[in-house]
């Protein structure tokens, strides 16, 4: 596959814009739950504000792509979610200040993911739609896999609050690559801005839509406890340095890039549906694998976590590739605005609900909790093939 300088840029953006991306899980467990004396559910809210922020800006933000050049909304997106993460770190004095800077960041970054995407597709041509999209998309997992490494690095050595002002500064390497794209205007859209009864009449992309809300849902419940599941196992079995949570995390997020395009070939040689759909049943079972087997042995619970590490994403590119494919072009902001406030929806859902379920079973030191929490995930990525099953029925 030939790469192109502008899908290389995008990507290397996109780096840069996904550095704060799991600043606060990362640190969450060690750092801000002792601080600020958070239960299983507070933190998991707290964690939440993030995806809660974007899924309230993206209607607009995406909408917007089809009234006016994306890349002036990657642009001004970057520097909010730059700064707001900054200062987070200077201005949070306890749950309350610190979620409202982390729902700020997250409408920042409304502001910069599917622009982003917009700005990049846009600028296509159409034969090269699909790999660029999924190689964009799955930069994504590498940018959470090196947000995971510096975060953590950066609370044990210099304190959680430079964690925050060292990833902040990242979103301004796709604020620069905004800066030098080349106009280009959208065709003249119609209909009001935040009309999305097209988007929601069709079917075909609603399908991808849907699916993709309950991949989210999965992945952002995974982040978000990673690092609290990882610490359980290290301490129940006084495991090598060589497992701790940072190592751990890493693989786990940086696996996802090539898990990502792998399913997106095996969409492209045996059709989209069937492949997300298997893709999606594994995974549930690996979750329910991974929490029967919470109380096992790190090497077995290790394994099953790098497993988990490639169904969890896989269908990802996948997903987003089919929305826009399926999009009308002149309501292609408004599908990706959908398409990326389902699934943020979902992944602010998710955090809040694995935190209850710890809650529920006995919390984050008990095995029983941890199966509770998979069993939320296993639960959540079922209804993928449903929605896609759905989206087919009425043809």
């Amino acid at each position: 596959m030939k790469v192109s300088g502008l899908v290389l840029a995008m990507c290397a953006g996109q780096l840069g814009s996904l550095l704060p991306h799991v600043v606060l899980p990362a640190v969450l467990v060690a750092h801000l739950v002792p601080l600020w004396d958070l239960s299983n559910a507070q933190a998991g809210l707290l964690a939440a504000a993030y995806p809660a922020g974007y899924m309230l800006a993206v209607p607009v933000l995406g909408a917007l792509t089809d009234r006016i050049d994306a890349r002036h909304l990657l642009f001004w997106g970057s520097l909010v979610s730059g700064g707001a993460t900054i200062a987070l770190a200077w201005l949070a004095q306890g749950p309350l200040t610190a979620m409202a800077f982390w729902a700020l960041a997250g409408i920042g970054f409304a502001g910069a993911y599917m622009p982003g995407l917009r700005a990049l597709t846009d600028r296509l041509d159409p034969g090269d739609a699909s790999r660029s999209v999924t190689l964009y998309t799955s930069s994504y997992s590498v940018g959470v896999g090196l947000s995971f490494l510096v975060s953590q690095l950066a609370a044990d050595h210099l304190g959680w609050r430079w964690a925050f002002v060292v990833t902040g500064l990242g979103p301004l390497v796709m604020a620069l690559v905004a800066s030098r794209l080349v106009a280009k205007p959208p065709p003249p859209a119609s209909g009001a801005l935040l009309d999305f009864r097209p988007v929601l009449r069709n079917r075909p992309a609603m399908g991808y839509i849907l699916s993709y809300g309950v991949h989210c849902f999965e992945l952002y419940g995974l982040r978000t406890w990673l690092v609290a599941f990882w610490t359980y196992v290290a301490a129940r079995h006084g495991t090598a340095s060589l497992l701790d949570p940072i190592t751990v995390s890493v693989i786990v997020t940086v696996l996802a890039m090539p898990a990502s395009i792998g399913g997106n070939e095996l969409s492209l040689r045996f059709g989209r549906h069937r492949a997300i759909s298997v893709i999606q049943i594994l995974s549930a079972c690996v979750a329910l694998a991974i929490g029967l087997c919470a109380g096992a042995s790190p090497a077995l619970l290790f394994v099953l976590v790098l497993l988990y590490a490639l169904t969890v994403p896989a269908d990802s590119g996948s997903l987003t590739a089919g929305m826009s494919a399926s999009a009308q072009p002149q309501f292609k902001g408004a599908t990706m605005a959908m398409h990326s406030m389902v699934g943020f929806a979902l992944s602010a859902l998710a955090g809040w609900l694995v935190g209850v379920a710890l809650d529920a079973a006995g919390g984050m030191h008990q095995p029983q909790g941890w199966l509770a929490a998979f069993s939320v995930l296993a639960a959540g990525i079922l209804l993928g093939p449903l929605a896609l099953w759905w989206s087919r029925s009425g043809r």
